[in-house]
């Protein structure tokens, strides 16, 4: 992790990529450990070493590696040379007409509804672009919802899916329904409902003859859905603007489910997996890679879609369930049979029934013992399966699996043998992240053939079967062709009004260039990390090391940091090795502090050379320099910093990041592209909320940040970071954190701004309209705190929501408008076509994809009083996204939010022992729903301590 290099993130993360740490980004959903496409999407390879566990975000990375069971194909474009017209919807002008309408019929912004897009963009060169998204025809009728109740009431949700699969009352072929509650019918169903249904196993092939369980399911109307209002919606039509179209889409998502639900197995929100879609990858500790498809109905302009897309997860290998514990437990430091165990189905040997995991005992076979008057007395499970069963254990060692219900009943884990087809629900180690990225990184070419072939086929589109004609529902065989357009790009400038030449992959390098502002680099120290690793230095005289040293204060002095001639005190810190026993790694972070201490004065930064990519260490140290010692770090990797090969590279690197920790400034906008911005005095606020993930304590809190600019360079970006409650979007003290960030603002420029432009990251689509009703009145409030008498203190809001979690993909139709892999070239933006009906909204890839499908990232403008037209939108937009301080590349998510994306990251280092799923001395609390969440939030703000203060919390120590 450490060095996290020019690529942005650099090493290998989001897990949302490697994001190697523990919680799941989870914007607030915990699916699995799916990728989310084949595709790196990511943030451009900008985003190196998360952690892959940002959780219920999957993986959309996309990654090296052999996807669809084949070799990695190389990249293209996808149908290239086959005519592509864009659509006739899109041709007619028939949206800018609707939009120029809206604007004479709704004049000003009504503050009870998302602000009405203004125009659409112009700049740039057009160009024609695939998406994947296919027309859907929607039924005329009206569509009939019921709710099923079942009595006696089941357990399990298995249960209810098995019930559900029910082929009386005549209604097969003319019924959807979720497994669980909802029906949506094609005709009027006679009322009051009973169908009597008799149930039976996966593996029966029908019910018994006698003994049998019963269930009543009684089918009770709920309401009528009419699709022609949706059509009106997609059509345009005014009054139908604030149209809620989540029951009509909520209600044909369910019919579009009925095929693959049957034939595949689905695994969170609209994801389908298939074995017949490709063989699983290994991916080695007991796990193996799935191939499977996303789909979910859109409205667009005059045209209801489905999008489609490549989509890799993680399912058990089937096998016996102690070989595979140990598989798991084996591939990783720290990784956890517990984890891996939990809420998995299994089916014995002994006695051949079927059961579900719920957790790990304690003890194992020889140490748990139980009365049992059969065998004369107190037994262990050892003793009991070998007299009982002639079993003799070859695992008693192992901890036993409690497979009870109300009460436990343990068995050895080697009696279970893992049933087939079951998703892994539980965090990925870092080691199976970076195999699924392998697995599922495809380039566009490859991605595009398999949604178009195996997709549509695999999802029940092609052949539609009894259920679509039942409900008149049918799907178009090609994808939708739009309009796009490539942004020029920005003028960037460094010192002495230098401009670097940015290639067609949106980078540039270092050479021959000086900081725009030269920081002060003093009272620096080195720190040595000894962990047994052959490319570590000697000690603090190893003359090896001298000239590292003092290469890179060469490189500092040469990139414009003020950097004293003197050598910096260098220290060694040897860590106690690695003990399954310490799994955090505590004994190591108390040895650095301890050798940090030796130190004779307080230095203003450390440079710390890492042995290895422990995250661990690195959590652990950023967590005791950001919290207890208030000193800014700069990590590097020893085996890279020391490599003469790309060495001036890397120290320009790591000059970026010490450069911006010292409040330098590494480049600016050039005065064409930054004259909106520095017109007027405006602040750049950046926010983000990150929630735990898998395998964290229950009760783990959420964290928030808000960064914002501080000058009219717009490139310092301070940030503040507070924990909340656990898995809450919305952010809770929003209000001090923009008093703050306004304080330092006027501070810095000595005034307040007069514009105030938010990016939002980490809210999902379902949200939007919260943060106009939450979040925009705390904005407001920290604005009146800064009144006068008789002088209201009001500048102009705007609040863009920038969103990643979206299955939308663009493929150039020719090669001329596509980058040397076939994906769409830097820049490309996308405002027409598969965007919203009446709002502000628009597709931007400003980064150049590294490998994989680039994802562009969507931008929502959600509340807009400086009155945005698309183009200084799009354009601004695209601009910033250059100005990623650790970066010499445009990145994929706009900097501001990007930066408070990184600040998230930073905040779960300081509660990394919570998302490792262990509270109060240690035991593991992830297992059980009894740990007191109110003692978890306790201990979390004993970790947090206050957060970063004093010195470092006016920089950005975060990056």
């Amino acid at each position: 992790m450490a060095y996290r290099g020019d690529r942005g993130r650099g090493g290998f993360d989001r897990g949302r990529g490697g994001r190697g740490s523990p919680v799941d980004r989870g914007r607030g959903s915990s699916s699995p450990s799916g990728f989310r496409g084949g595709d790196r999407g990511g943030r451009g390879g900008d985003r190196g070493g998360r952690g892959f566990d940002r959780g219920g975000r999957g993986f959309d990375r996309g990654g090296r590696g052999r996807g669809f069971g084949a070799p990695r194909e190389q990249g293209g474009v996808f149908l290239e040379n086959q005519p592509a017209t864009v659509d006739a919807r899109v041709t007619d002008d028939s949206d800018k007409a609707l939009v120029a309408r809206l604007r004479t019929t709704h004049p000003g912004n009504d503050p009870d509804s998302m602000p009405l897009r203004p125009d659409f963009g112009t700049v740039g060169e057009h160009i024609k672009l695939r998406t994947n998204f296919f027309p859907v025809r929607v039924p005329k009728g009206p569509l009939h919802e019921y709710d099923v109740a079942i009595t006696p009431a089941t357990g399990t949700a298995i249960r209810r899916s098995r019930l559900l699969q029910w082929q009386q009352a005549g209604m097969r072929g003319t019924v959807a329904h979720d497994g669980s509650g909802k029906l949506i019918s094609a005709r009027v169903l006679a009322q009051p409902l009973t169908v009597k249904v008799p149930y039976y196993d996966d593996d029966q092939t029908g019910p018994p003859a006698q003994g049998g369980k019963e269930y009543t399911l009684t089918i009770k109307f709920i309401q009528e859905i009419n699709t022609q209002d949706l059509m009106s919606y997609l059509n345009g039509d005014g009054q139908y603007r604030n149209y809620n179209t989540l029951p009509v889409i909520s209600a044909l998502n369910l019919i579009l489910a009925t095929h693959p639900s049957r034939s595949g197995i689905k695994v969170g929100q609209d994801r389908y997996f298939f074995r017949s879609a490709a063989a699983p990858s290994n991916l080695g500790g007991g796990l193996e890679a799935w191939k499977g498809f996303y789909s979910s109905v859109r409205p667009a302009h005059r045209q209801l879609m489905v999008n489609v897309n490549v989509c890799t997860t993680a399912f058990y290998t089937p096998g016996n369930l102690a070989v595979q514990m140990m598989a798991f437990n084996n591939s990783s430091f720290g990784a956890r049979m517990e984890a891996f165990c939990r809420s998995v189905r299994v089916k014995t040997t002994h006695l051949g029934y079927r059961k579900t995991v719920k957790s790990l005992a304690r003890q194992n076979a020889r140490q748990y013992t139980f009365p049992c008057d059969e065998l004369g007395g107190r037994v262990s499970v050892e003793q009991y399966f070998l007299k009982k069963y002639q079993i003799r254990l070859k695992y008693p060692d192992l901890p036993l699996v409690d497979v009870g219900g109300q009460k436990k009943n343990y068995l050895p884990a080697e009696v279970c043998e893992i049933l087939p087809d079951q998703p892994f629900r539980g965090k990925l180690t870092d080691e199976h992240t970076a195999s699924m990225i392998t697995v599922a990184c495809q380039p566009p070419n490859v991605n595009g053939n398999a949604i178009v072939n195996n997709g549509l086929n695999e999802l029940g589109f092609v052949n539609p079967g009894p259920t679509l004609a039942a409900f008149g529902v049918s799907i178009g065989p090609n994808m939708a062709v739009v309009p796009g357009r490539i942004l020029p790009k920005p003028g960037l400038k460094y010192a002495n009004n230098v401009s670097p030449a940015v290639d067609d992959r949106a980078s540039w390098n270092l050479r021959n260039i000086r900081f725009s502002v030269g920081a002060r680099l003093e009272k620096w120290a080195v720190l040595l990390i000894g962990d047994r690793n052959r490319d570590e230095f000697q000690g603090p005289q190893d003359p090896a090391l001298r000239t590292v040293i003092t290469g890179f204060m060469a490189m500092c002095k040469t990139s414009g940091i003020l950097v004293p001639n003197e050598q910096p005190p260098v220290v060694a810190a040897n860590l106690p090795p690695a003990d399954k026993s310490d799994p955090l790694r505590k004994g190591a972070v108390a040895a650095i502090r301890e050798t940090l201490m030796q130190l004779r004065s307080k230095p203003s930064l450390v440079l710390v050379m890492l042995s290895n990519g422990d995250k661990n260490i690195y959590e652990g140290l950023k967590h005791l320099c950001d919290v207890y010692l208030d000193v800014a770090t700069v990590c590097v990797h020893v085996a890279k910093i020391r490599k003469e090969k790309g060495q001036p590279q890397y120290f320009a690197n790591v000059a970026l990041k010490v450069n911006m920790k010292m409040g330098g400034v590494n480049h600016k906008l050039d005065e064409n592209t930054g004259r909106w911005l520095s017109g007027v005095p405006t602040m750049v606020v950046g926010m983000d909320v990150t929630h735990p993930g898998p395998g964290s304590a229950k009760g783990t809190p959420s964290i928030a940040a808000v960064v914002a600019s501080v000058d009219d360079h717009f490139a310092q970006y301070p940030a503040s970071l507070e924990i909340q409650e656990s898995r809450k979007e919305m952010i809770t003290n929003l209000k001090d954190m923009m008093v703050a960030r306004l304080q330092l603002f006027q501070q810095r420029s000595r005034r307040l701004p007069e514009r105030v432009l938010v990016y939002r990251d980490g809210v999902s689509e379902g949200q939007f309209n919260i943060v106009r009703l939450e979040e925009l009145p705390e904005i407001t409030k920290a604005f009146h705190t800064f009144d006068q008498p008789k002088k209201p203190y009001r500048p102009l809001l705007t609040i863009v929501i920038c969103g990643k979690r979206h299955h939308t993909r663009f493929y150039p139709t020719e090669r001329k408008d596509a980058a040397n892999d076939g994906n769409p070239k830097p820049g490309t933006v996308v405002d027409r076509g598969v965007t919203a009906v009446y709002d502000f909204d628009f597709f931007l890839q400003a980064h150049g994809g590294l490998q994989g499908t680039t994802k562009p990232t969507h931008y929502y403008v959600v509340h807009d009083e400086i009155g945005f037209k698309a183009d200084n939108l799009q354009v601004l937009t695209n601009a910033l996204s250059y100005m990623f301080a650790r970066a010499t590349k445009a990145v994929s998510l706009v900097s501001p939010a990007y930066y408070a994306d990184v600040a998230c990251e930073r905040g779960r280092c300081y509660l990394r022992k919570l998302l490792q799923g262990q509270i109060g001395d240690g035991t593991t609390a992830s297992a059980s729903a009894s740990t007191n969440e109110e003692d978890v939030m306790r201990e979390a703000q004993a970790l947090w301590r206050g957060g970063v203060s004093k010195k470092l919390k006016d920089t950005m120590f975060y990056l």
